[in-house]
Parts: C-alpha cells; sequence; structure tokens
C-alpha cells in the first residue's frame, strides 16, 4: 500500500509541476524533428489510395503490416569455465549461429468520435545463441523471446482500445501508419486513455534513436532500460490500462498492467487487485540544447508480484542445505547444482521499485543523441525482463542525408549493466537467474557496443549490417568477450 500512495503523490507532485511551468513557458517554434524523409514508401494503403479505394486523409479503418529477418554468427570465445558444477546457463564458448524471422500484421478500426480499436496477429520462429542462456541486458538480438521456437508460431500481441479526448490547443492531423488512423485530430491539450492488451514499450520510454529496434540498433540494451522489469508474459506483452494528460509540451502517463504467473512465463495472471505492475512516466519535449528538438523523460515503477528475494533464499540454503538448486519444487530453472540456493524456495508477495531518465536531443536535423540510465532496487529475482538490476546507455545515429542516402542511417551506442549486491552474492554461490548462472562468478559490469548501418534497398526495404562487442557476458569477468556480427533484413508494407 505504501507504494502505491508513493505513486499517485509522485504523479499529484509532477502535475502541479506541469501546470506551473506550462503557465509561465513563452512558446517558441519547433524544429524539424530528426529524422526527416518525406519520400513516400510502399504500403497496402497508399496503393489502395493510388487507385481511389481508400482514404488516406480520412480514414475509418487501416492494415499494416512488417517482416524481419535477423541472422547473427559468433565466434568462439575464450572461457574460464562453462555450466560449472551442475549450472545449465551460460553462454557457450564456442562458435555458434542465430536466428529470427517475425511477422506483423497491424489492422486498425474507427468506432466513434476519438475511439480507435487495434489489433496487431504475430509470427515468430527463432534460434538463438545457446538456448537464449548466459546474456543478461546485453542479449543480442531484441527479437528473441524465451517461448519462441524454430516453429513459426502465431499469437496475438495486441488488442486494444484507445480513445482521445481533446481539451483544445494546438492541432494537427495524424498521418496514416501502423497502430494510427489517418485523419485523427489531436489537440495539444488532450487526454488518452489506453485498454487491453499492449506492449507497455507502445506506451511508455519511447525514444526516437533508441526503441525501434526492427529499424536500430540489434541488442537488447538499447530497447529500454535493462534495469525496466516491466510487467509483460514472455513475449512481451501485457494487459491493463493507462491514461496520458498532454499539455503542449509536457506529458504525464500511468499505466498498471498484470504480471504472468511465473517469472519470465507466458501465462498471465489475471489478479490484477493481487499483483500488477505500476507504471508513471513524467515527459518533457521541446527545444532543448542548440535550439534543437529533444525530450526528457523521467520514469518510475513499482512492481508487485510473487517473487523470490536473493537474501531469502541464501539465507534459506544456509539454514538448510536442503533447501538447494537441485532439489527445488514448484517453478525452477532445473539446476543441477545441490549447493546452490534458488528462488523457488522463498516466492512470496514482494515489491519492487526503479526510477529512470530517457534522454533524446537533436545535434541539427541530421544526427541525434540519445541517453538512458535507470536505478532498480535489486532485492528480488527479476520477474519479466532482463538480468539486471542498474543499466545505463547512450549512442548516436547519424541521418542518411548526410550522405545523400536520405533513408539510410548509421548508429553506435554503448550500455553497461550492473547487479546489486545480494544478486551478486547469490550468482557467486551458484545461484540461477532467467537467463544467466554460469555456476560462479567474478563480478563485472556487463558491456556492449553497438555499431550498425542501414541499407535502404527498394522503397520499403532495408538491409542492416551490425556488430557488437559483449564484454563480461552475464557479469563474468572469468568470460569473454564476445563479439556478434549480424544481418537484418526488413520489409514495411
Amino acid at each position: 500500500m505504501l507504494g502505491i500512495n508513493a505513486i499517485y503523490f509522485y504523479l499529484l507532485i509532477s502535475f502541479s509541476l506541469m501546470t506551473e511551468f506550462a503557465k509561465a513557458e513563452t512558446r517558441a517554434p519547433e524544429p524539424e524533428q530528426f529524422p526527416v524523409d518525406n519520400t513516400p514508401g510502399f504500403s497496402f494503403m497508399r496503393a489502395l489510395s493510388e487507385l481511389g479505394w481508400h482514404d488516406l486523409n480520412n480514414e475509418t479503418w487501416n492494415l499494416y503490416g512488417q517482416g524481419t529477418y535477423i541472422s547473427q554468427w559468433k565466434p568462439a570465445f575464450p572461457a574460464a569455465y562453462t555450466n560449472l558444477n551442475g549450472a545449465n546457463h551460460s553462454l557457450l564458448p564456442q562458435a555458434e549461429n542465430s536466428f529470427s524471422a517475425t511477422a506483423t500484421f497491424y489492422a486498425g478500426l474507427r468506432l466513434w468520435r476519438g475511439a480507435e480499436f487495434y489489433g496487431a496477429p504475430e509470427m515468430i520462429s527463432e534460434d538463438p545463441l545457446s538456448n537464449l542462456k548466459g546474456l543478461a541486458g546485453a542479449i543480442q538480438d531484441f527479437e528473441f523471446q524465451k517461448s519462441g521456437t524454430v516453429s513459426s508460431t502465431w499469437y496475438r500481441s495486441r488488442l486494444n482500445l484507445r480513445q482521445t479526448i481533446n481539451f483544445g490547443g494546438e492541432e494537427t492531423i495524424t498521418e496514416s501508419a501502423p497502430m494510427q488512423l489517418g485523419g485523427s485530430t489531436l489537440a495539444s491539450r488532450r487526454l488518452v486513455i489506453t485498454a487491453g492488451e499492449v506492449s507497455i514499450l507502445d506506451i511508455f520510454d519511447k525514444n526516437t534513436f533508441s526503441a525501434d529496434l526492427r529499424q536500430q540498433f540489434f541488442n537488447m540494451s538499447f530497447m529500454t532500460h535493462a534495469a525496466y522489469d516491466f510487467v509483460a508474459d514472455s513475449r512481451g506483452y501485457t494487459i491493463g490500462l493507462a491514461s496520458e494528460l498532454y499539455y503542449d509540451h509536457w506529458a504525464l502517463r500511468f499505466g498498471r498492467y498484470i504480471p504472468p504467473i511465473n517469472p519470465n512465463d507466458l501465462g498471465l495472471d489475471f489478479r490484477f487487485y493481487k499483483y500488477y505492475g505500476d507504471q508513471v512516466e513524467l515527459e518533457y519535449q521541446g527545444n532543448l540544447l542548440w535550439g534543437q528538438h529533444g525530450a526528457v523523460r523521467l520514469l518510475g515503477y513499482h512492481n508487485h508480484e510473487k517473487t523470490g528475494s536473493y537474501t531469502d533464499a541464501i539465507n534459506a540454503y544456509l539454514t538448510d542445505p536442503a533447501k538447494n538448486a537441485a532439489d527445488c519444487i514448484g517453478y525452477n530453472y532445473a539446476s543441477n547444482n545441490s549447493h546452490a540456493p534458488d528462488l523457488c524456495w522463498v516466492r512470496k508477495p514482494n515489491d519492487k521499485f526503479g526510477m529512470g531518465i530517457n534522454i533524446e536531443q537533436n545535434v541539427n536535423q541530421d544526427i541525434g543523441l540519445f541517453f538512458r540510465a535507470m536505478y532498480s532496487d535489486g532485492r528480488t529475482e527479476v520477474y519479466n525482463y532482463t538480468s539486471t538490476d542498474q543499466s545505463m546507455s547512450m549512442g548516436a545515429v547519424f541521418h542518411g542525408r548526410l550522405w545523400q542516402r536520405h533513408k539510410d542511417a548509421f548508429g553506435v551506442g554503448y550500455a553497461i549493466n550492473m547487479l546489486s549486491a545480494a544478486h551478486i552474492r547469490y550468482m557467486q554461490m551458484g545461484g540461477l537467474d532467467v537467463f544467466i548462472g554460469d555456476g560462479a562468478l567474478n563480478y563485472s559490469p556487463e558491456q556492449v557496443f553497438d555499431m550498425y548501418y542501414k541499407f535502404n534497398l527498394i522503397s520499403s526495404a532495408w538491409a542492416t549490417a551490425d556488430y557488437q562487442f559483449i564484454a563480461n557476458p552475464a557479469y563474468n569477468a572469468d568470460r569473454g568477450p564476445v563479439n556478434v556480427l549480424g544481418l537484418r533484413l526488413h520489409i514495411e508494407f
């Protein structure tokens, strides 16, 4: 209850600050935002429009799609040990290949004034490195899902209702796009309510330069805060309610969503009154440095879930060695280490908190910078996202217009991920987390450098080459570094 009260207090203070700042603010003309490319690509809706069968500027429905294929290879890397003492969550040191393939269809339907309904069936086929074990925040392909298989699997990624209530201010008209109907009026002062099945990242922690990894970086450290343990099933989706209040340059968001029944598992727990994930975000967008467009977002989250505390797991094992990883009952990671603690013995209702900052800034219309940092308390197990308790990422993206390739882009990024003291001790004793556990740990922060070049092939199709350098995989200085080469093919229609 204390966590809920704290979030509502944070909302109240944030809204007060937003209102006072807005009263005193002198509006300045907005610079053109990055990136800028007015050349229309191919889409099914545009083709219908050119035939006179659809009106892109006044849509009652639309349908879009995407397909993405990623192939990666890592050469052999040095490792002092692998899966020590019966652990089974190491990245294998031999050379490996991996791939992921996804296809998504986005359907939108206008219901009544300001109301839009969206659905998005999606398919994935995947074969990750080392069965998706041995990397924490620096998972080299953001598309991977814990429940994915080589065989194609179709599922419902999104099914939600969005209601927009305009209050006045400057008005813009939306363009037709995936999950957005063309011809909708958006006032700069409005309330947006979204209910149903979503990815939390559809609404929270957006960033122009480091968020859409089907067009940008490959590594998961750049999709959002690696330490953002946002509630979601093993595919990255959840069900809940969010409200967004926009007031000119400012926005305030709050959402409550349901977690999975077990850590990083597929089934969701619909007892939203008992287990839940709350998030609140305050955003400012406008002219920041150098008179260029930028944005600052402050994000806080609070999860109330049935989780295990690292300290409780250690104490349970030290008190009674029979409560070890190999003899686990209930949901566990099938460790064979009888001399290690395990979270399965101590799961109970627990709270987890995190706070983060997300900054994006144009240098000019062709160069953009980004920075993210988040602190999570790290007392309890990672339940929904990556095995990370604190994280930071930064980088730059260069628009291809600089070298006369208007649909190309080049990006460089660096990220560092860390663990809490309790999490470190648990791993040093041979414990397993959802993605990591070598059986021992010589702790050092996990770091990744990611560099990509996106080359426009034809219209709405791109090929992207990517290189990643990963130091201390799974926070272990006794293993690595790891090099990963990748190629992505992406089409939008």
